[in-house]
Parts: structure tokens; sequence; C-alpha cells
């Protein structure tokens, strides 16, 4: 069979995921190509006792240029991507799978992501428009090299619609939710210096409202209840976080302000009995 399928499994200390991420996918791939990012838990441990799975490791530099490294390394012509926070249903297996075993007319396939949220699906907030292309020819796609939102490159009619979904499980607490928050935020402000991006103070302000009134309002993430309030929340200190990070990326460091301004000679200053 020439449509052999690698899945590969980016991943850095999901202990807690990669076991059911694994197990999601054993009945499609004719090899799980785990790609590990430095982890420092149980991860590799937990893979080496699942079995069945090759294990590569470099650093990480951003999204794009960790998965573009590791993508030539799949041993077969078709990649599968899923994240360890991903699983794949059985529908969408089953269509891969019947898929692969015919003649693809298509480079690459997008795929829609089912979103979960402390548990819960997420329906609205934008959230349920989600779709990512995930699975290509090994040898026709590479990824953009951004740190944040690296997308796979492959011209639009080359591209397919799979009917099956991802489910996509994205934070298991408040505390695991801001530290993710925190390392994207960073690397989306990097992404923005770097193309020559500014952050005005005005901005600021009007850009966090703004992403709440579309998630929260006009993406009626209402409807989600209180899982739908604190994604939107989140959404605009995202969108605040960033750009206060971008606007300080463009601020000279304190010490060079400080040395910026010299001290006034001391034979300047009036003596301390000077008369008003």
């Amino acid at each position: 069979m020439t449509n052999r399928l690698t899945v590969l499994i980016p991943c850095k200390d999901e202990e807690h995921n990669i076991r059911a991420c694994i197990e999601s996918v054993k009945d499609i791939a004719d090899e799980i190509l785990v790609a590990d990012s430095g982890s420092t838990d149980g991860t590799l441990r937990l893979v080496e006792q699942i079995g069945g799975c090759r294990v590569i490791r470099r650093q990480y530099v951003n999204y794009g240029n960790f998965v573009n490294w590791a993508i030539p390394q799949a041993g077969f012509p078709w990649v599968l991507i899923i994240d360890a926070d991903e699983r794949a249903d059985e529908k969408l297996s089953a269509e891969i799978r019947n898929l692969l075993a015919g003649s693809p007319p298509m480079d690459a396939y997008r795929m829609r992501r089912e979103n979960y949220f402390f548990g819960r699906q997420i329906k609205h907030c934008g959230w349920g428009s989600d779709t990512v292309i995930r699975l290509f020819r090994r040898d026709s796609c590479r990824y953009s090299k951004r740190h944040v939102h690296a997308s796979l490159q492959v011209p639009p009619q080359r591209c397919g619609t799979l009917k099956g979904k991802l489910r996509h499980y994205t934070c298991r607490n408040l505390t695991n939710c801001v530290a993710t928050m925190n390392r994207y935020t960073t690397w989306s402000a990097e992404d923005k210096y770097a193309a020559g991006r500014r952050a005005g103070a005005p901005g600021l302000l009007l850009r966090p409202l703004l992403r709440f009134f579309k998630s929260y309002v006009l993406k009626r993430g209402f409807l989600d209840g209180s899982a739908g309030l604190i994604v939107c929340l989140n959404a605009a200190f995202y969108t605040y976080l960033k750009y206060a990070k971008l606007r300080e990326m463009h601020m000279p460091p304190a010490d060079a302000t400080a040395a910026a301004a010299p001290e006034t000679p001391a034979r300047d200053q009036p003596p301390a009995n000077a008369a008003a």
C-alpha cells in the first residue's frame, strides 16, 4: 500500500493527555511518531509503557519550525498531526481509513474541531466553527514559521474537507490556562514585533473590549453559560496581554532611560541655605 499513515504527535509535558491521544489513533496509524520538545514529567515514560511508538526529540523554537523538522522524519507518505490534548473521534478515524484505502485526490484535508473547556463542550464563542488542516501528503506541505497559529501551506484547490472531528480538550484548570496564555501571548507579541507591528495606547483598551463583545455577544458566547463567560473573558485578556507585551517590546529598557537623563552637576545646585 502506498497510502500508509504516520500520526505525528508534537508534545511537551503531556503526561495527563498522551495516553488518551495515542489510544484514539492506534487503529488508523501505521506509525505513531512522538516528537518531544523537552518533557520533564512522565510523558516519555508513559509513551514507552504504551509501546508501539517512535520517539524523536529536539529543542522547541516555534510550532512551525518544530513540526517542519518532524514531518520529513515520518516513515510513511501521509501524515496526520494531532496535538496531545486532541483525540480523533470514531467518524474521523473511519473516514481517514476509507480515504487512504483509495486514491486521495487532494494533497491535504481539513477537519472540524470540537472544543472543550473545563470538560464542557463550547459550541459558541467562535469556537464552534473551528477548523484545522491536519491530514496531508508528507512531501507536499509544510507549516508557516510562526510561534502561534502556524498554518499548513497548501493551495486551496488542493485541500479537501472531512466530516469527522478532532475533540480538543483545551484546559484542565485556570492555573493551566493562565500559564498557557502567558506563553502564547509572548510568542504572539514576538511574531507581531518581527513583522513590524506596534501597539498604541487606545488599542490596549479598545481591542480587548471589542474581542469580548464579538465573542460573548456576536458569537453568542452567553449561550455556553458560565464556561462561555470565562472563555470570552480569557479571550479579552489574551488580546490585552499580547498587545501590552508588544508595546513593552518597543519601549527602551529602564536602565537605558535612566542613563539618558544625566544628573545635574553639583555646582549648579543652590546652596542649602540660599534665600527663596
